[in-house]
């Protein structure tokens, strides 16, 4: 017998259902996901496989609304899924595509060629994977951006740019690569700046990057009596590469967010406007994926269960990727609670194992 628990502040404990109304349930939400029109107790009765008559699925489906599993749109007599009745379902009735089936290993092969294509330029990595869980999901596809201060130092170079700006290119943990820009006190010569990379290399070179951050600071904050103009010139111009501004947070790649408009009960103009500030505001969805950063393989938020409004209609399905066996940022699918959840939650995962393997270097 299915159970699904209240919220922890709900005084009714554990809801369990028949294994009659457990079939009617994911038979209802299958059917709303495929077709996306409410569902009425003679099509039930009709499609569930169960020897019911209407009558008595009408009983069930009110029980069932009762419960908050399904509610009954006011355009119609039929009902369709609420986000407890869809919690449910994939807790407990979903039935996910296994990862050996031929088109699960299809995804996986197109995936990881287009992976290997740009494979050692972490930012193109992190574009790709978002574009590609878009294109497969016909949803938006986010990943976070590891933070700058995650791995081990290897390399770096500096190449001078007009308007006393540098170029700086850090190799992290063998194959990941990280530019930036710098804005600088004055110009310096290729002379200076490879005298910089080489200092800074033979110094840094193994260590963790966000050690080298400490350091750095703590050097900048000696006299400089202590050492040469070059040293403090090398420290100043690596320290601009750690300079954290609000805008360079931890962030995400967001893609195919206007696919979002497809989907009928994403149309309304306010609700979409509203979605798509939260998307460039950032602040809610990067809180959200941060609770999905400390959690092991595939979470799922179902509408109100994001905790934010502008995410009511919509669903969550994020995992985590690695480096080095630690975890270090989120992907995902956010798309309407109306989503093929079979389909997607295994497309989310391996896309998150070969988002890991592609920045993991290679033994």
């Amino acid at each position: 017998m299915a159970r699904i628990r209240q919220d922890a502040n709900s005084p009714q404990g554990e809801v369990q259902l028949s294994e009659r109304a457990q079939q009617l349930l994911k038979t209802l939400v299958e059917l709303y996901i495929r077709d996306g029109e409410p569902v009425g107790s003679r099509t039930l009765s009709r499609d569930s496989g169960l020897d019911l008559s209407p009558a008595t699925v009408r009983n069930i489906m009110a029980d069932l609304e009762e419960m908050g599993m399904v509610r009954s749109p006011h355009t119609s007599a039929g009902r369709v899924p609420t986000a407890r009745g869809y919690r449910l379902f994939v807790d407990a009735l979903l039935t996910a595509k296994p990862m050996d089936s031929p088109e699960v290993q299809r995804l996986q092969r197109e995936m990881l060629s287009k992976l290997n294509d740009v494979q050692g330029d972490a930012q193109a990595l992190m574009t790709t994977t978002s574009n590609l869980l878009s294109g497969v999901t016909h949803m938006a596809g986010l990943v976070t951006i590891p933070k700058r201060e995650f791995g081990a130092w290897r390399h770096v170079e500096f190449l001078p740019l007009s308007d006393q700006r540098v170029l700086a290119i850090l190799v992290v943990n063998e194959r990941e690569v990280q530019n930036r820009i710098l804005d600088v006190d004055r110009a310096y010569t290729q002379a200076e700046l490879q005298q910089f990379a080489n200092y800074l290399n033979s110094h840094f070179a193994g260590k963790d990057v966000g050690q080298v951050r400490q350091q750095l600071l703590r050097e900048l904050s000696r006299t400089r009596e202590t050492m040469n103009d070059m040293m403090s010139s090398a420290i100043q111009v690596a320290e601009r590469m750690f300079t954290v501004s609000e805008s360079d947070t931890a962030d995400y790649v967001l893609a195919g967010e206007t696919n979002l408009m497809e989907f009928a009960e994403l149309s309304n103009v306010d609700k979409l406007r509203q979605l798509f500030e939260a998307f460039g505001r950032k602040r809610d969805i990067l809180h959200l994926l941060d609770q999905c950063v400390a959690a092991e393989g595939v979470q799922i938020f179902i509408g109100e269960e994001s905790g934010y409004e502008v995410l009511d209609e919509c669903s969550v399905v994020t995992a985590p990727y690695r480096v080095n066996d630690e975890l270090v940022g989120v992907l995902g699918v956010i798309g309407p609670t109306r989503m093929a959840y079979e389909r997607v939650i295994p497309i989310v995962d391996i896309t998150a194992k070969l988002l890991s393997a592609a920045l993991n270097p290679r033994k």
